[in-house]
């Protein structure tokens, strides 16, 4: 057997040990691991490297991926991914490994329809994958969004002010429902709900008369209401609202932290399930978790349905937050 690896999409923490975890299980069963560096841009182009045990040592704590990840609107085209089929088969792949989310199982599921076997693997900060209750790199993602939201909140209570912290998400509130939930913050912006300034303002506003001169507003990316935009409007309406707001924007910092404990665990399980569901030829699934249990789910599952995010928390983090 003859497998090729490939991380596509925005970096996750977690990911090296998924790669970590591919590569030793696979060679264990006596097969011959490959890299595919720089994501689908690198596979088309066939930039391939044989993967030995030395050379995934030592990569299991490392943020980001030693593979490489970069857009390919080259393989968006049907030339493009003819290309892509055209590289695996004259290198002899039996099956290519995607780990990434959204954007990258949809690239993976389109070779799959085209008659090349493959697995996928769940891995996006934005645990907006369907197939993975969740997914590789959240778990350390969102302890960095907490940690910061818990360093503003000291600084907005210490000179009684309004910190707005925009976290990453761009069509997905997942980031910023839990941080904010765990974070104590009064105000949680997301893309999934229309949101009302004004009514914001009046609410700050009712808990500054409650003796409360301070509060964090954690917003996605993605959001009507992202960092600029609530700048912007505080700045242009000071009168309206009456008191000053600072934003603090996140971004990438999210991405490059070093994998926790739990993203270290889950992105080696699923690296072992890869591997064995090659070996069952279980092709054109994801490999991802559902209740603590591994799980595979078919790729046109995946790439057809939409997670939901679960709204009732936003409504319990509203009262919680009075």
């Amino acid at each position: 057997m003859k497998i090729a690896v490939l991380t596509s999409g925005g970096d996750a923490p977690g990911m090296n040990a998924a790669i970590r975890a591919i590569s030793r299980y696979a060679i264990y069963k006596g097969w011959d691991v490959f890299g595919v560096h720089r994501g689908y841009q690198g596979l088309l182009e066939g930039d391939f490297s044989r993967i030995g045990l030395r050379d995934v040592g030592g990569i299991i704590g490392a943020g980001g991926t030693i593979l490489g990840s970069s857009r390919s609107p080259e393989f968006q085209t049907p030339e493009g991914r003819e290309e892509a089929l055209k590289q695996l088969r004259e290198n002899r792949f039996d099956v290519l490994v995607i780990i990434g989310g959204n954007g990258t199982q949809k690239g993976s599921f389109s070779l799959f329809q085209m008659g090349f076997p493959v697995i996928g693997v769940a891995s996006t900060i934005d645990n907006d994958l369907y197939g993975s209750d969740i997914t590789i790199g959240v778990d350390t993602a969102l302890n960095v969004a907490l940690e910061a939201i818990d360093r503003i909140k000291v600084t907005a209570s210490s000179h009684g002010r309004v910190f707005a912290v925009e976290v990453m998400g761009r069509d997905c509130g997942y980031i910023a429902l839990m941080a904010g939930i765990a974070g104590g913050a009064e105000v949680i912006i997301i893309p999934e709900i229309h949101f009302d300034i004004q009514k914001m303002i009046s609410d700050i506003q009712e808990t500054y008369k409650r003796g409360k001169h301070h509060a964090i507003i954690v917003t996605a990316e993605g959001a009507h209401c992202n960092a600029d935009e609530l700048s912007r409007y505080f700045l242009n309406n000071r009168e309206l609202s009456g008191f000053e707001l600072r934003t603090t924007v996140l971004g990438y910092v999210q991405r490059g932290a070093t994998p926790n404990l739990f993203d270290r665990i889950l992105a080696t399980r699923l690296g072992v399930a890869a591997v064995e569901a090659v070996a069952q030829k279980n092709y054109g699934v994801l490999v991802g978790m559902h209740k603590s249990e591994i799980i595979t789910t078919p790729l046109e599952t995946v790439v057809s349905r939409k997670k939901e995010l679960d709204l009732q928390l936003l409504k319990t983090a509203e009262i919680l937050s009075k």
